[in-house]
């Protein structure tokens, strides 16, 4: 991966403390597991970045090398990997996100 790419991953994931990296955007995402994950953020009100990596294939294959994960979409909560959409959905059906979210002074909505 260039430097570029590392440095525009870095930068997205440094200047906002939940990055979803996905295809498309969250209000017309271009996957299923794009819209799931994104869909999750949104019914928990969480404010978040969507990146969309459909727009240049080099961010596509570079955000995968810096995270050493081979799907999208990849979530960061304040610069650390979380997961792809099964993780995160299992880990807001299990209660996992919420706390997560809370412990990193994340503001959500609960889903109760």
């Amino acid at each position: 991966m260039d430097d570029n790419i590392k440095n525009l991953i870095q930068n997205h994931i440094d200047n906002n403390n939940v990055c979803l990296f996905m295809k498309g955007t969250p209000d017309a995402p271009q996957c299923g597991f794009s819209m799931a994950t994104s869909n999750i953020l949104k019914v928990l009100e969480v404010n978040f970045k969507g990146v969309n990596v459909l727009e240049d294939q080099n961010l596509r294959e570079g955000i995968k090398a810096y995270s050493d994960w081979p799907t999208i979409p990849q979530l960061y909560i304040n610069k650390e990997f979380v997961g792809g959409c099964d993780i995160i959905k299992e880990m807001y059906e299990n209660g996992e996100l919420t706390k997560l979210l809370e412990s990193n002074g994340i503001s959500f909505k609960s889903k109760n």
